[in-house]
């Protein structure tokens, strides 16, 4: 999308790009940027200081706009139009967000020489909070501001008659409950809300909240850790919107080889036919494991489980990130995926190691001549996803104690060396 701000003599044109991720809007206005470097010093700020204000009402007009359309949105779309404000006085902080892309900073109104300052160095939005007002740096209301103690003064903010398109809430005493009233409170109002959160994991909550969340949140903080667990948190949640590009390969191999060590990973969450875990013995390539999810004539079906492999497999977490089932434990994130690469993060509620017979299952993807193999617990119960219309037992998934040379399965590609689970570019042998 994108927005036209008016200013005489001249327009200037600021673009918001909603890509569907967990960020917040960059405003770039490469006309004035390129007279300032041209400019004298005085006009220099003097374009830079319209450039801020242009920016700030900009972005209350992407919020607006972006509320508006993600009342109708599904889930991961709604997920997308999050916003990220910053309040703090620390230069540091200011410093890590603008260099995450999170460029809007609250002040108290008392603290506009700072705002000024770091304006003077970065490409800052700063807004002043005045009263229950939220302004830009004319004075102009971007949003209302209230603090919020009680479900009574929550029902006072709703009526409100010259309520702002943007609200920021302070829930001063209370918040998971809270947070899911003002979720419900405003749902379908068409105005923005932002909630202060003083730590990553109460922003989190936030933005969870009754699943579809707030709009956004206002951190509050004096550590740039903060702004480091916040940011990986949102590159988590974007990469959940990327589609990974799962491989057909072709069993190639099925043997029986004794006894071993094997996982079960047991989830907080249900999953779908067609749903598992990437897991796998080589970091060059991670079979699709099925959960337990299908009905079977010999054990009642656990959708929130995910029968794995041996303790020393790879299994895919978030973060692009690969690591042993061994140390898997709850409260662990993993990576689930369906049959066309969609792909969501999961929270480990168990683990359960037991020593059970194995079986070797070794495959190649079609356009790679190297071997990817995986130990599996031969089970009934236990599966690998398929391709949709691939050869196999079925369209979803082929138990082991089923599987054949010749068989297609779903692998994940991907680079041979792995440090820390990190993917790295080094020269490893895997065997």
């Amino acid at each position: 999308m994108a927005f036209q701000y008016r200013s005489s003599p001249s327009y200037l044109q600021l673009q918001a790009g909603v890509t569907g991720k967990w960020d917040c809007c960059r405003f770039v206005n490469r006309g004035l940027r390129n007279a300032a470097s041209s400019s004298t010093t005085a006009s220099k700020k003097k374009r830079a200081g319209l450039f801020f204000r242009n920016r700030c009402s900009a972005t209350a007009m992407s919020a607006s706009v972006r509320s508006n359309s993600s009342r109708s949105a599904d889930l991961s779309s709604t997920w997308g139009k999050k916003l990220v404000w910053i309040w703090t006085e620390n230069k540091q902080v200011m410093t890590t967000a603008v260099e995450r892309g999170w460029n809007t900073f609250i002040f108290p109104s008392t603290c506009r020489d700072l705002a000024t300052e770091w304006s003077s160095i970065a490409f800052i939005c700063p807004l002043f909070i005045e009263g229950e007002e939220v302004l830009d740096s004319e004075s102009k209301r971007i949003a209302a501001f209230s603090d919020i103690t009680s479900p009574q003064q929550l029902e006072k903010l709703q009526s409100w008659d010259d309520l702002a398109q943007i609200v920021v809430v302070n829930l001063l005493d209370w918040q998971v409950i809270p947070a899911e009233n003002i979720v419900a409170a405003f749902q379908g109002s068409q105005r923005t809300v932002l909630a202060i959160s003083k730590t990553p994991s109460e922003a989190q909550v936030f933005l969870e909240a009754l699943e579809h969340g707030l709009d956004g949140v206002v951190l509050k903080v004096d550590d740039a850790k903060a702004i480091l667990e916040l940011k990986d948190y949102f590159n988590r949640r974007n990469e959940a919107d990327t589609r990974l590009n799962l491989t057909k390969g072709t069993v190639m191999n099925v043997q029986m080889v004794g006894m071993g060590d094997r996982v079960c990973v047991d989830l907080c969450s249900l999953m779908r036919p067609g749903e598992g875990l990437l897991v796998g013995s080589f970091a060059r390539g991670l079979f699709l494991v099925h959960s337990e999810c299908l009905e079977s004539n010999y054990i009642s079906s656990r959708p929130f489980r995910v029968n794995a492999g041996p303790v020393h497999a790879y299994v895919a977490i978030p973060g692009s990130k690969t690591s042993y089932l061994s140390e898997l434990k709850t409260g662990k994130e993993v990576i689930v995926v369906d049959q066309s690469g969609v792909q969501r993060t999961a929270i480990v509620g168990r683990v359960k190691i037991e020593s059970r017979p194995l079986v070797l299952v070794e495959a190649k993807g079609d356009s790679e001549n190297k071997t990817c193999s995986i130990l599996l617990q031969n089970a009934e119960t236990v599966a690998l996803v398929s391709p949709v219309g691939g050869e196999g037992c079925g369209e979803t998934a082929i138990p082991v104690t089923s599987l054949k040379v010749g068989d297609e399965i779903l692998l994940s590609v991907q680079g041979d060396a792995r440090h820390t689970g990190i993917e790295i570019e080094e020269f490893v042998v895997e065997k």
